[in-house]
């Protein structure tokens, strides 16, 4: 029989990183890290708090094993510690939305009503090797860099009204963004087919490529 004394630490571990995960920001952050590498100041913009509330988050974070760390000069940047993390962010997602009801209220709430397209990861990967679609990145400039599907063009979603001419024509534009739970690829379909353009979004994104391993990515920062 197993001490009792060891099995407690041996819980406190796992309970360590459900702990860490038990704040919205937190969480945020991790989904924002998904999509590479970043420093604490684009984190701190991108996920709307200070720069010291951030930096706090992201050392609990990275003290429950969760991120890595290096420092380029002034600047610190964070990663993910593994493409295992990604997954368990994407996991929880999914558990999320099965077990609790209010799940979907608030992701219509803020994504919006289901009025637009998708198209699965299979018949985006099948087409893009057709050269029949435009696959167009609506993501930040810093997560574009960060990692992309290759031949995407990388327009963020703030410039596509004024941008629209870089778009090939006649062609379908099939947009996407971080996530089944980000909203830039929804918006920007709307505003690309408000304009006449032929347009879907991926189903998924860049998290769920990332840990089914079809997405490039730069790895720890």
């Amino acid at each position: 029989m197993g001490d009792r004394e060891a099995k407690d630490a041996l819980f406190a571990e796992f309970a360590a990183v459900g702990k860490v995960l038990g704040n919205p920001k937190r969480l945020e952050l991790l989904d924002l890290l998904a999509q590479g590498p970043r420093s604490v100041e684009d984190l701190a913009q991108a996920a709307d708090i200070g720069v010291s509330t951030c930096s706090a988050h992201l050392q609990t974070l990275r003290e429950a094993g969760l991120l890595t760390s290096r420092r380029d000069g002034k600047r610190i940047y964070y990663s993910l510690s593994g493409d295992d993390v990604a997954g368990l962010w994407d996991y929880l997602h999914r558990v999320t939305q099965r077990h609790r009801p209010q799940t979907e209220v608030a992701r219509r709430a803020y994504i919006g009503p289901d009025d637009t397209a998708a198209v699965d990861t299979d018949e985006l990967l099948r087409r893009l090797h057709a050269g029949d679609v435009t696959l167009l990145d609506v993501r930040s400039a810093p997560e574009y860099t960060a990692g992309h599907l290759p031949g995407a063009v990388h327009i963020p979603l703030e410039d596509l009204d004024q941008r629209l001419a870089e778009l090939p024509p006649g062609r379908e534009v099939v947009a996407y963004c971080r996530g089944q739970y980000c909203v830039l690829a929804h918006d920007a379909v709307r505003l690309l087919t408000a304009q006449g353009v032929d347009a879907r979004r991926a189903s998924e994104g860049v998290l769920e490529w990332r840990v089914a391993g079809v997405f490039p990515h730069s790895g720890a920062a």
